[in-house]
This record gives structure tokens, C-alpha cells and sequence, in this order.
């Protein structure tokens, strides 16, 4: 099956949808970073968006966090049109956001670091419910923190991520995107990001994986998005597709070394060379 006929159109439908994308453009100068993208989302649904450097991928991801504005397009979310002009306004509206970097504060332990702007006073910080509140958290994600005093330098890769995710629960948000979640992790660290992520898809949320690991994408999506060059190239559903496929949608092309080396690996009996020739 070739990635044209695995491929299927966005849905036109938008009644299930959390957030819809239509027509999304933005362009810096004479460069088109997205050109008429569009996205859908549901509850309870994890999407995944892949594509090759400079696809379009973090500006999508700017653009539905308020970072930049789209020029072009309509952003739909829970039945209505809206605007995003700022971070704050995709917060308030339950849109959040955890980049690569994680934005943490190493020095500060996890309480800190998931209250840090937003902390719970009174005439005073109150430090009992903040502590309460960030175990609720944890507890909701299955979490594996030895303590919420400890400072995030003493925490493990997967375990900063926990807390990350965790302080983009603080505001309720219907739609959570995580940028590269899996980056640089190693294998057991992979294993409890790729738990959370279930955790959030048990707990209704719409969640938008921004990922290069085809083998994380195929663990815990639903959808594949790919984008290339700025522009749809394919939605996949994953049970439906297989990663030559996905990889294929990603370089345009479905003749490669990926695609060769699955059919030698499917066809022993007609081997063929790089160059897609029988021996």
C-alpha cells in the first residue's frame, strides 16, 4: 500500500473535535512555514505530528500556543472560532504547552517548580495545599517522585518531564502538546513518558506529540499527522499504517533505503539492491 492510497483526508467534521486547524498559514518574509495546514483533535485522542526538520512541525506549535500568529486560517476549539494571540490567551482558553526544554528551574524542588507564577497565597504562600495539590497531580499521572521537596537537579530525565506535564495540568487545559517528549531519554525514561502520556489519554485530554521516534509514534498515537514542507502530507490512522509508510509520507517519496530494506525483510526471496533492482 503506498502512502497516497494510506493517506486519508483531515476530517471535515469538526462536532468530536476539541480543536480544529483549517487553512492555517504563516510565513516569515518570502518563507512558508505552513501553508493552509489543517488539524484535528479529539478528546481522548493522542496526535501525532512528524515531519522532517523544518516541516513546519514547531511553528504549528507556536502558533496554537499563542507564541506566533497565524496569517491565514480558522482555529476552532470546542465548537468555537477563536483567536490566540498571546501565551497567556491559549492557557486561559486550555490550550498547554510543554516544550523540549522543560522550563525548569533545577534549583527549585517540584513544588516550586510546578506553583512557580501561580502559587496558591492568601495574606501568605500556603505551602500545605500547594504540597497537596502537586501529590494529587502526580498521583493522577502514576508518577515516580520519591518526594515533591526534592530538587529537580536530583530528578531523573523521565521524572522532569513528570513534573513538567504535571504543572500543564494545573489550569485544567482541554489540549496538552508536548514537544519532543521522548528527546534524549533513555529506554527506561522513554517507558514512563510513554505511561504518562496513556495516563492523559485515560483522563480525556487531547494530546498533540510533536516526535521524530516513529517507534514512540506507533506505540501510543491514534493519528498521524505528517507534515512536510510546511503543508499536510498524509493522516494515518496508526493501526492502519505501517512506518515505511509514515517515513515515506515524511520524505515525499516512496522508493528509499527504508522502504527497500522492509521489502527485502517481507520478500527474502527476491532480494533487490539500493537502487530498487533484482539481483
Amino acid at each position: 500500500m503506498s502512502p497516497a492510497t494510506a493517506a486519508r483526508p483531515p476530517a471535515t467534521r469538526t462536532e468530536t473535535s476539541i480543536l480544529s486547524l483549517r487553512g492555517i498559514t504563516k510565513t516569515f518574509g518570502a518563507v512558508a512555514a505552513l501553508t493552509d495546514v489543517d488539524l484535528d483533535v479529539a478528546a481522548g485522542q493522542v496526535v501525532a505530528v512528524v515531519g522532517d526538520n523544518g516541516a513546519g512541525k514547531s511553528t504549528l506549535v507556536k502558533v496554537l500556543s499563542g507564541v506566533h500568529a497565524a496569517d491565514a486560517g480558522t482555529i476552532t476549539f470546542q465548537g468555537q472560532q477563536v483567536h490566540i494571540p498571546t501565551p497567556a490567551a491559549a492557557q486561559r482558553l486550555g490550550i498547554a504547552t510543554v516544550y523540549q526544554d522543560l522550563a525548569l528551574c533545577e534549583n527549585l524542588n517540584v513544588v516550586e517548580n510546578l506553583f512557580l507564577g501561580q502559587e496558591l497565597r492568601a495574606s501568605r504562600l500556603d505551602e500545605v495545599a500547594m504540597e497537596v495539590r502537586s501529590w494529587e497531580l502526580l498521583r493522577e499521572l502514576s508518577a515516580k517522585v520519591p518526594t515533591v521537596r526534592i530538587p529537580v537537579a536530583s530528578l531523573s530525565g523521565g521524572q522532569r518531564q513528570t513534573v513538567a506535564i504535571a504543572r500543564s495540568l494545573l489550569g485544567e487545559p482541554k489540549i496538552i502538546i508536548l514537544d519532543e517528549p521522548t528527546a534524549a531519554l533513555g529506554v527506561a525514561q522513554t517507558a514512563e513518558v510513554l505511561n504518562l502520556l496513556e495516563r492523559l489519554r485515560e483522563r480525556g485530554h487531547g494530546v498533540i506529540m510533536v516526535s521524530h521516534n516513529m517507534a514512540d509514534v506507533k506505540a501510543v498515537a491514534d493519528t498521524v499527522v505528517v507534515l512536510r514542507l510546511g503543508r499536510n502530507n498524509g493522516v494515518f490512522d496508526v493501526g492502519a499504517v505501517s512506518q515505511e509508510e509514515i517515513v515515506a509520507a515524511i520524505t515525499g517519496a516512496s522508493d528509499n533505503v527504508v522502504t527497500q530494506r522492509a521489502a527485502r525483510r517481507d520478500n527474502p526471496a527476491n532480494p533487490t539492491t539500493d537502487e530498487g533492482q533484482s539481483l
